[in-house]
């Protein structure tokens, strides 16, 4: 279970950011997984990793930089769907996204044959974006596989997604996506610290947006347990083990900044991450 809130905008007013977006990592407490940092594998995308037996590489959101342009890719698990026999890992498909600039890994040619060959994974939402120069608008995709649908969504449109399809959200994701407008509206041209302190702000609220038909009707034992934003089923030791806010200003300088759990306590310690890089010359 996982949440994403995001906007993108290639030409944002003075002061403003060309990616604001706010993501929490629900899983179970104790998979592996190396925190954000640049990769070692391709420097120039910037993201988590999991480190888990099998699953090894892959990433559920990461955002990358080159031939001038940002590419960000987010994968969310489709609840309460059949799994497939022999299913492929689904970790692979942001990081190939993001790593490759070449042209059939442009947003378009990537989801359509991504589209042609989705079944083969458990499912999932595949969330995709591309910002380039100001003259060209920013560009969203959301691909689902159950069934295979690819969506497109607007330049400086404030998009939410979960673990349903977009036209049937969960309650949490429909009011998280309202406060996240309302975040953007009355922030979305203040600093960096104000502006994430607001972002990690909703993606740590508690509220149970309980009663949901749709999450009922997708995880009928865990549901009430999964109707926060911030999850914590303590007795599965499940919950939402990063927060990820990633910013991209006028001027290219972006801001990955993480709060993630060190060990198996969500009361514990958590380790913060904030990782700055200039791309102003490379795009």
């Amino acid at each position: 279970m996982c949440v994403i809130f995001f906007c993108a905008d290639s030409n944002p007013l003075p002061g403003g950011y060309k990616l604001i977006l706010a993501s929490n990592r629900d899983e179970f407490f104790a998979r592996a997984t190396m925190s954000a940092a640049k990769w070692a594998n391709a420097d120039h995308v910037y993201g988590g990793i999991d480190l888990e037996p099998g699953r090894e590489g892959g990433t559920w959101l990461a955002i990358g930089h080159s031939a001038g342009f940002f590419k960000v890719g987010a994968l969310l698990n489709l609840t309460g769907e059949p799994k497939p026999r022999d299913a492929v890992g689904r970790g692979m498909i942001v990081a190939d996204y993001v790593t490759r600039a070449d042209e059939e890994h442009s947003i378009l040619n990537y989801n359509e044959r991504l589209l042609k060959d989705c079944t083969k994974y458990s499912a999932f939402n595949f969330v995709s974006i591309e910002i380039g120069s100001a003259s060209q608008p920013a560009r969203v995709k959301l691909l689902s596989n159950v069934p295979p649908t690819l969506e497109d969504f607007q330049n400086g449109e404030c998009c939410g997604f979960g673990n349903s399809l977009p036209h049937s959200p969960f309650e949490k994701v429909r009011h998280g996506k309202q406060e996240f407008e309302a975040i953007v509206k009355a922030h979305g041209g203040a600093s960096v610290e104000t502006l994430s302190a607001q972002l990690m702000q909703l993606l740590r609220n508690k509220h149970k947006f309980w009663p949901d038909d749709e999450l009922k009707r997708r995880a009928p034992n865990w549901g009430e347990g999964l109707s926060a934003l911030n999850v914590h089923i303590e007795e599965h030791a499940y919950g939402s083990r990063t927060h990820t806010v990633v910013l991209v200003d006028s001027e290219n300088k972006m801001h990955f900044i993480e709060e993630t759990m060190t060990g198996l306590d969500p009361h514990g310690e958590w380790n913060k991450t904030h990782i700055e890089k200039d791309f102003q010359n490379s795009v």
